[in-house]
């Protein structure tokens, strides 16, 4: 039996919902995302303002081998002065922009390499509570070096490492708090759920509804 007070919910899932918006300013536009300043009436009357960055949205791409290895790449991230090892990845940098397309795209820049078998592994927010980045990891399977010429990486892409590693390997590092990357860590462990529950193949189609990005089949 639940504790007193708690529900209990079996049909569970998140929900979009609004609460009144008093006035919203931006005080920063960068190149890329802006942060926007609003001011909120909370269930008890009161306002409260929320800061927050607004972000165009993510793709990743867990790419798996045929010897169940991950293709992960190691970069420099200057705001948590870390050298990460993290998923190929990329903005959504048109509006309505195809995600599939984009995770296409960043496989292919990246690391390049195509991928004859996608599929949507997991979505997620980053960091809900102060930007409203939406994040689509797809799973990459099938997967070849690229036809043609590799694209000409440029400023911190040059230094980036690419690497192919074991998904235990990066499970254990994950749990470890080893390796840090939200995007990593949230990929490989649902792929390692999905594996151990036999349901790669039960995953959502790769251009399935992203309601937190609606975008263009």
């Amino acid at each position: 039996m639940a504790p007193k007070g708690t529900k209990e919910i079996k049909d569970i899932k998140d929900a979009t919902e609004t609460w009144e918006v008093l006035s919203s300013e931006r005080p920063f536009q960068g190149a890329k995302t802006a942060v926007d300043s609003e001011r909120v009436r909370m269930p008890d009357g009161s306002v409260a303002r929320r800061d927050y960055q607004v972000h165009p949205g993510s793709v990743c791409v867990v790419a798996l081998d045929g010897e169940d290895r991950v293709l992960v790449l190691r970069q420099y991230r200057h705001p948590v002065r870390h050298r990460l090892w993290e998923l190929p990845a990329g903005l959504l940098d048109v509006p309505g922009e195809n995600p599939l397309h984009a995770a296409q795209r960043e496989l292919y820049e990246e690391a390049h390499v195509k991928a004859g078998d996608w599929r949507v592994l997991v979505d997620f927010f980053a960091s809900p509570g102060g930007s409203d980045e939406a994040v689509r990891v797809f799973l990459a399977r099938d997967i070849a070096e690229a036809e043609g010429e590799r694209y000409q990486a440029h400023g911190e892409e040059l230094d980036m490492e690419l690497a192919r590693v074991p998904l235990p390997d990066l499970v254990r590092g994950a749990l470890a708090g080893e390796l840090g990357n939200a995007a990593l860590v949230t990929g490989v462990l649902a792929l390692s759920a999905a594996v151990s529950s036999g349901t790669l193949d039960a995953l959502r189609p790769a251009e399935s509804p992203w309601p937190a990005r609606p975008y263009r089949p």
